[in-house]
């Protein structure tokens, strides 16, 4: 049958995956490689379906390759006989332990089919939480900063893995960008903390990321220019503007080189003249 990676989401049991849910729903067992994450999954399935799998909080590879072995050895058989999960915070494919367990499976059970369901990751969890905007056309970055590295170069980062967060911020900071800091971000476990002061966060923590931007940078959008008043104005006014005269004659919108002119001309040659205005 099928292994299926799943991820979970940022950490919070509600932002699971419609798609995740339902794999969870039908997994004959459901195996995890950390308490949060179980946390999470015991959320959806019950403790009699969470499989029993450790890994060792090591830097030794030849310790790490045999518990994966080992790991690969548990999960393949179920795998073989029915549909497994491994489950891990966040999307299986980014930053995850879940690659670690794939490539162990394509060496030693090459006949196990894996599938992955992608999940909600901190990455993009954290514009939400920390109410920052990644604008269309803007660049962005994803970088480890454990043990208080602090890589520069790209204008926007997302660093994962902060775990000097006052090294990593003084230095940031001297090259010129500003930092925001989120920790446990969207999880039950602990306390979801915001700030830019990174002395608040003194203490190591695996589950803090931050957003660096470079100083000065141009942010800029069309619609930061909105003038109320001016909107209002020109609402009132049924004389002017191109949406006036789409709606009269879409064709003249179009010929008449106005403002929305490409959009219009897009629109229309895929059947919708007015661009999806009624």
């Amino acid at each position: 049958m099928t292994l299926y990676g799943v991820g979970l989401g940022p950490g919070a049991d509600d932002l699971v995956t419609v798609r995740g849910r339902r794999v969870l729903d039908r997994a004959d067992v459901v195996y995890s490689p950390g308490r949060l994450s179980r946390a999470v999954a015991t959320e959806h399935v019950p403790e009699a379906n969470i499989g029993d799998v450790s890994f060792p909080m090591t830097r030794d590879e030849a310790e790490l390759r045999r518990a994966w072995k080992a790991a690969a050895a548990e999960i393949a058989p179920r795998a073989r006989d029915g549909d497994a999960a491994f489950v891990t915070l966040g999307d299986p494919n980014v930053y995850s332990t879940f690659g670690h367990l794939r490539r162990t499976l394509d060496a030693f059970h090459p006949d196990v089919e894996v599938k992955v369901v992608p999940g909600v990751s901190a990455m993009t969890a954290f514009a939400t939480a920390l109410d920052v905007e990644i604008e269309a056309g803007a660049g962005l970055a994803l970088r480890e900063a454990a043990g208080g590295a602090a890589p520069t170069g790209p204008d926007r980062m997302v660093l994962f893995k902060v775990t000097d967060a006052p090294a990593t911020a003084g230095t940031l900071n001297d090259a010129g960008y500003d930092v925001t800091f989120g920790r446990r971000l969207f999880m039950d476990a602990g306390e979801t903390t915001i700030t830019d002061d990174a002395d608040r966060l003194a203490d190591r923590d695996y589950y803090t990321l931050a957003y660096a931007e470079r100083r000065g940078l141009d942010t800029s959008r069309a619609t930061d220019g909105f003038d109320v008043g001016a909107v209002e104005d020109a609402g009132s006014d049924a004389g002017s503007g191109v949406e006036s005269a789409a709606e009269t004659d879409p064709d003249d919108a179009v010929t008449d080189g106005g403002p929305h002119a490409a959009e219009y001309a897009a629109a229309a040659a895929h059947g919708d003249p007015l661009g999806g205005t009624r």
